[in-house]
């Protein structure tokens, strides 16, 4: 199998109450490096995201030890690589230095997979022209197209802090995407209409969307599909037997691995619940464990 992920990478820094600093990869890398461990050494992972030239050894080398990523659509430029501030004494993080849109250049070489999965980690990762090339380039090769819309939904303030926005072009976005997701405050939100969640669902089934997902942290996740012309909801948790260490990534993990089940169980159910359960398991572990701790989800398979 053979997968395609697109958006930032990101380098977070973690400001500690005592005045300590911690850095860590983060953005699109939560997903690659979950993929990683989750699939086989038979599959392929070709990532396409940009990064400064002076990080680009460092994120090289955290991604070659895998065997099963194809480093070919990593590209570096000049300037800085986006970064993420998280405060242990403020819920607000900000994002500095955000990248330039990825090209459709750089990504149409990497479209002849079984799934390619475009996560918007800062809202500009590719504009909405380089998608709807994205669908253009792979509808006639029945490739899977998941759609992560994530900080499409937020606008960035001068001083890096982020909020949530209405999207008057949403629709455009997810028309003709395969499966959706988004979080609850996300979905609450997006829309100018200010849809409950069962009505934006409704008004993704004419954009031939066939899975919507709203994921809802602790509370699990739903599952929106068309079955027979009537919208059905599927409510999944996973109960965890100790507290979560770190939620970091977790949306990202979900993300990724519901396109790979999927592509596995070719059903929409199957993978929204092991995708699920895997993102739930990633909570377990912090951030230096987290994603090879995937490795013990291959047995569901």
């Amino acid at each position: 199998m053979k997968l395609t992920v697109i958006g930032h990478i990101c380098i977070d820094v973690f400001h500690k109450a005592d005045g300590t600093e911690e850095r860590a990869l983060g953005g699109i890398y939560h997903s690659v490096a979950a993929m990683a461990n989750l699939a086989s050494d038979r599959d392929t992972i070709f990532p396409v995201f940009g990064v400064s030239k002076k990080d680009e050894e460092q994120i090289r080398t955290a991604l070659t030890k895998y065997k099963n990523i194809d480093l070919s659509g990593l590209f570096s430029f000049e300037g800085e690589t986006n970064t993420v501030h998280y405060y242990d004494d403020s819920p607000n993080e900000r994002s500095l230095d955000i990248a330039k849109p990825i090209p459709f250049r750089q990504i149409k070489p990497f479209l002849n997979v079984d799934g390619v999965y475009v996560n918007m980690i800062s809202g500009k990762d590719i504009v909405i022209d380089t998608l709807d090339e994205i669908r253009l380039e792979i509808r006639s090769k029945k490739v899977s197209l998941h759609l992560d819309m994530h900080s499409l939904t937020l606008t960035v303030n001068p001083d890096g802090t982020r909020v949530h926005k209405e999207m008057a072009d949403w629709r455009r976005w997810c028309f003709m995407t395969d499966s959706v997701q988004m979080n609850d405050e996300e979905a609450r939100e997006m829309s100018v209409e200010g849809f409950s969640d069962e009505l934006l669902a409704k008004q993704m089934i004419p954009l031939m969307v066939k899975a919507f997902i709203i994921t809802r942290g602790a509370k699990g996740a739903t599952l929106y599909q068309e079955q027979h012309k009537v919208l059905t909801a599927l409510q999944m948790t996973e109960e965890l037997d100790t507290e979560p260490v770190s939620t970091l990534g977790s949306g990202d993990i979900f993300g990724i691995s519901f396109l790979y089940f999927y592509l596995k169980k070719k059903n929409y159910v199957d993978a929204a619940q092991l995708a699920q359960r895997t993102a739930s398991h990633s909570t377990k572990f912090n951030l230096s464990e987290k994603h090879r701790e995937l490795k013990a989800m291959r047995e569901l398979l």
